[in-house]
């Protein structure tokens, strides 16, 4: 069974078209869906929103050659959770320890604004990786749309399970789920996140995923 869409996927038409003009104009970057990065085996997942067009859309790996990765890579070697040095490309030969990233939307959308259309078309593939994940205990959603696309993927309620900075939901399986603000330089340079706030996050979410095994299905 696939995990990743494939590099001409046309369920969203928007993005297809968006996806043929970028390769027009910049031939020598990825320009198709991001797969996730990290194995199966990892009990931390990081879902972020979606490729920004001269980040991971350029190079090809997820949170890869912008500011985000900037920020959150180092929040991760800082934790134990990636090994070597991020130097923004997917040569650089940066490892993940018993974490994997994926993105809400695999491929990049205009303005970085996806439809809900998008969102909801693209939700299968992540479900897939979570299902994949047979030892995930813990998952860090950056910024809302990851948090509801996170719940839709359990089928559990998103009123009872508000997004907020720093809130946790235990979902099926003892999987828990912990909120953060995304570590775009949009939120860095307003001050509604900075590198301790997605520290915290991310510790808590250690602290959890090492306290016991999933229990099993």
């Amino acid at each position: 069974m696939a995990l990743n869409p494939p590099a001409d996927c046309p369920l969203c038409p928007r993005l297809a078209a968006y996806r043929a003009q970028l390769r027009r104009e910049q031939p020598g970057w990825h320009n198709a869906p991001v797969p996730a990065f990290g194995d199966f085996e990892a009990r931390l997942l990081v879902v972020g929103l979606a490729p920004g067009k001269s980040g991971a859309n350029r190079t090809g790996r997820v949170f890869t050659g912008d500011y985000a990765g900037d920020v959150l890579y180092a929040v991760l070697a800082d934790l134990g959770l990636a090994d070597g040095t991020y130097a923004q490309s997917p040569a650089d030969g940066l490892r993940l320890r018993d974490c994997a990233i994926a993105n809400a939307l695999a491929c990049a959308p205009p303005a970085n604004k996806p439809t809900a259309a998008e969102i909801a078309a693209c939700r299968p593939w992540l479900a897939r990786r979570i299902q994949a994940m047979q030892r995930l205990r813990a998952i860090v959603a950056l910024g809302r749309i990851a948090h509801e696309s996170v719940l839709r993927v359990f089928g559990a309620s998103l009123r009872e399970m508000a997004f907020g900075h720093g809130a946790r939901h235990v979902l099926e399986g003892g999987v828990c789920l912990f909120d953060s603000y995304h570590c775009s330089r949009y939120n860095i340079n307003t001050r509604r996140l900075n590198a301790d706030m997605l520290r915290q996050v991310f510790a808590a979410a250690k602290t959890h995923m090492e306290a016991g095994r999933r229990p099993a299905a």
